[in-house]
């Protein structure tokens, strides 16, 4: 899953705001604001979630999980590649 450090995180990376993020994921702004506002790993409609995983995806961002080989461990996100024009 993603937690709401990482959705903030994704965002900052890929230079966009939550609106951005929602239209790219198919869901309300509203939405983005509740995930973001949570503590911890997000929660909500299994559905939603997804959509705005595949959307970060898509837009060149690699979610790394707390069991993801890393140097120091614990949870983060990265660009897989050079941005994507999907986030203009």
């Amino acid at each position: 899953m993603i937690t709401a450090a990482q959705m903030r995180a994704a965002r900052a990376l890929l230079g966009i705001d939550q609106r951005r993020l929602a239209e790219l994921a198919g869901v309300s702004l509203p939405t983005i604001q509740r995930m973001e506002a949570s503590e911890g790993t997000v929660r909500g409609v299994v559905e939603t979630l997804v959509k705005v995983i595949e959307a970060l995806d898509r837009a060149g961002i690699e979610l790394i999980g707390d069991d993801a080989v890393s140097e120091r461990g614990g949870r983060g996100v990265r660009l897989k590649h050079s941005q994507s024009a999907n986030t203009s």
